[in-house]
């Protein structure tokens, strides 16, 4: 079964930033309905999400990373980036791509990536 890619992910100081990247599929979803949303899930703690966008490009995000996480994305490439800006120590976590096609964002994601590590040190 198909499943989106994450990258991007590292380590990197308080303050700084990184950039994730998820490769969405193929799925020949011209004008449908589609939501790309970014997870994480700290150790020890439940998995939240941190944002997400839909075909029609609204974008929502979790107050904690309001204002320093963009997501955005490439049609043409069909990735979805996370920006994440002024990076945190309580960022760290593993940070997963979902996606449901046919839906908007308040369904459920039906595809889920693996993940990408950010780990941010003080």
């Amino acid at each position: 079964q198909w499943e989106p890619v994450e990258s991007g992910g590292g380590s990197v100081q308080a303050g700084g930033s990184l950039r994730l990247s998820c490769e969405e599929s193929d799925y020949p979803c011209h004008g449908c309905l589609y939501c790309v949303s970014w997870f994480r899930q700290a150790s020890g703690k439940e998995r939240t999400n941190v944002a997400r966008i839909d075909n029609y490009g609204a974008a929502t995000y979790n107050d904690s990373v309001s204002g320093r996480f963009t997501i955005s994305r490439d049609d043409a490439k069909r990735i979805v980036y996370l920006e994440m800006d002024n990076l945190k120590p309580e960022d760290t976590a593993t940070y997963y791509c979902a996606v449901v096609y046919g839906g908007d964002c308040t369904y459920t994601m039906d595809y889920w990536g693996k993940g990408t590590l950010v780990t941010v040190s003080s």
